[in-house]
């Protein structure tokens, strides 16, 4: 196939496009490669890819020198026209929006950032998509949709209309609107509740990159909630092979369903919600456990209230996921921990000992 992936600068896009490439589909890949967080961990997940650095350029489709299959373009997804152009011009068989402001802590202070990349963005993917006959679309939703749901595992059933981040209520707004046009015009829309991805080339705001850090640094890390904190930690591995199987499974029609006692996560239209978790919630004192043992050292602690914005407890229930697509994330903890650590002393050129 001939993928569009938006946000291959980042965590979750880097590694899609990659595991796309060597299997042979063809990728363009799409990121504005903001400073929401370090460049240089964004431009060396781009370089891995044989996209360099220096012919980066707005709007301008670059080759990549490793693969024959694969282009870049720096461009934002609020730029409607040079979108449509993209779409007009590749025709691509499928689009797989990564693309996101990112973070729920960030949403508190910058929230334009948030109805700038997550609304008005996606909204225009949605449109490209209409326009430009693309039936194929999947997209990052994400496990804080769930807010003030208190029971566990979370279902792709359960009620997600009291998210307590603007982050949230984004990602909300994305599967309805998502829904809309599965409805009105038959674009097949899948989205994905990714809960606490984590591995190598992960993201730098987020607790095992802050943690790793600051212990080879001998400072103290910020631990919320006082320590009481469980993460549905899903390796990001599994998180690919997952959003690699929706890919090839466009959603269907559920000729079941009804308006009066139908499911929340399918629809009479082409419409899919998927949670995409480890289905295992870890302690986070274990999980700092884990990078204390893979590091050989303890890290200091400051124990924290939670902070607004963030839930106690995360717990996917993939069941649905386990059904349709026969596949259930399964790398245990310490493994990607280790794996993680691994790749960050290499890329800062630190050592262990």
């Amino acid at each position: 196939m001939k993928i569009l992936v938006t946000g291959t600068a980042g965590f979750i896009g880097s590694h899609l496009a990659k595991r796309l490439l060597e299997r042979g589909d063809e990728v363009i890949g799409l990121d504005n490669i903001n400073d929401y967080y370090d460049q240089r961990v964004k431009y060396g997940r781009l370089e891995r890819a044989g996209i360099a650095q220096d012919v980066i350029e707005y709007n301008k489709i670059v080759p990549s020198s490793l693969h024959v299959n694969y282009r870049f373009i720096k461009l934002n997804l609020e730029d409607k026209a040079s979108l449509e152009t993209l779409f007009a011009s590749e025709k691509f068989d499928a689009v797989c929006n990564l693309a996101a402001q990112a973070g729920v802590r960030y949403s508190l202070s910058n929230p334009q950032a948030y109805i700038d990349s997550n609304i008005i963005g996606f909204i225009n993917i949605l449109e490209c998509c209409r326009h430009y006959g693309v039936k194929n679309l999947s997209y990052a939703s994400s496990s804080s949709v769930y807010g003030l749901n208190e029971t566990l595992p979370f279902s792709t059933d359960d009620n997600v209309d009291h998210p307590i981040s603007l982050y949230a209520a984004s990602k909300k707004s994305n599967e309805l609107m998502a829904h809309t046009y599965s409805h009105l015009f038959g674009i097949a829309t899948t989205g994905l509740r990714f809960f606490t991805v984590y591995g190598p080339w992960g993201r730098p705001d987020m607790a095992l990159f802050l943690f790793t850090k600051a212990a080879l640094e001998g400072k103290s890390i910020d631990v919320f909630n006082n320590g009481e904190m469980q993460r549905d930690f899903t390796y990001i591995d599994d998180i690919v092979e997952g959003v690699i199987r929706v890919i090839d499974n466009p959603a269907k029609s559920d000729a079941l369903w009804n308006g009066k006692d139908g499911r929340a996560s399918t629809s009479s239209a082409p419409y899919k919600v998927y949670n995409i978790g480890n289905n295992n919630p870890v302690k986070l004192m274990d999980f700092i456990e884990a990078i204390e043992k893979k590091l050989g050292k303890k890290i200091e602690k400051n124990f924290l209230p939670l902070q607004a914005g963030d839930v106690p407890a995360t717990f996917a229930d993939v069941s649905d996921l386990v059904e349709d697509l026969g596949y259930k994330p399964a790398t245990p903890i310490q493994e990607g921990i280790d794996t993680f650590v691994d790749w960050y002393v290499e890329f800062y050129h630190l050592s262990l000992k």
